[in-house]
């Protein structure tokens, strides 16, 4: 399954590579990493435990599967990823979701903004499409950018699309292991990080994709994540005095 050429030829082949986690997307999972392939032969599947095919429909394709032993949830399978990613020696890392929400072709405009930004982490913003976004989704998105752009000092408009893209140097200052959060709320938790080591972010305009597949495939939880990821915030803020610039930036500036 894995490219053998992979590891030795990452510095001559390009400077990109692409992070797939992967729960059960026996569905989708196939035309996605060949859709990344298109950007970079640096493509990278974290199979999280699969009980289906997953595995067996990227049969063929030359990207490098790690499987982990069991399913540990969003953030091990990132962790994982960067690991490997930064062990190529690439300049830049994206993610996107294995479930169909995220177009593989959407990846060249957040590399190009990546290119031209500095330190900058760019992310897929989905929110100007709201009218396409499932409503207890969208009430949450926006909950959760109030709170994760107060305690990141600067406005963030969709916190938590994980279409994104981080420069390398980004995750090599990062004690990601540090992170002390799981799911949903680490992807919440690098932004806030980020912007304190002068990482701020910047989002490209992506179309918000939620048919029948892919939303049913969705394991995002918008009460249970959303309530851990103002918890997570709230004790970030509390720490640093309620950070009240922070918030003054992130509504005004």
């Amino acid at each position: 399954m894995q490219n053998a050429e992979f590891s030795d030829t990452a510095r001559e082949r390009g400077s990109l590579a692409v992070i797939i986690p992967a729960y059960n997307e026996e569905r989708t999972i196939r035309a996605i990493a060949d859709g990344a392939l298109k950007a970079t032969p640096h493509v990278i599947v974290i199979d999280d435990g699969s009980t289906d095919d997953t595995l067996t429909q990227l049969a063929g394709l030359p990207v490098r599967v790690v499987r982990l032993s069991r399913n540990m949830g969003k953030a091990a399978a990132l962790r994982r990823g960067f690991k490997e990613a930064l062990a190529l020696g690439v300049d830049g890392v994206v993610t996107l979701d294995g479930d169909g929400q995220h177009r593989p072709e959407d990846i060249a405009s957040l590399v190009s903004v990546g290119a031209t930004a500095g330190d900058r982490v760019v992310i897929g913003s989905r929110l100007h499409d709201g009218a396409k976004f499932p409503r207890a989704r969208l009430i949450a998105n926006r909950i959760a950018n109030f709170w994760i752009s107060w305690a990141a000092g600067h406005r963030i408009s969709d916190s938590q699309s994980g279409f994104r893209y981080y420069p390398s140097s980004l995750l090599r200052a990062l004690d990601l292991s540090s992170l002390s959060h799981g799911g949903f709320v680490f992807e919440s938790e690098i932004l806030i990080r980020a912007a304190q080591r002068g990482y701020l972010s910047t989002s490209v305009h992506i179309p918000a994709l939620y048919d029948a597949v892919a939303f049913r495939a969705s394991h995002f939880r918008p009460g249970r994540d959303i309530t851990r990821i103002v918890l997570m915030v709230a004790w970030s803020l509390i720490r640093r005095g309620m950070y009240p610039m922070g918030l003054y930036r992130s509504l005004f500036a």
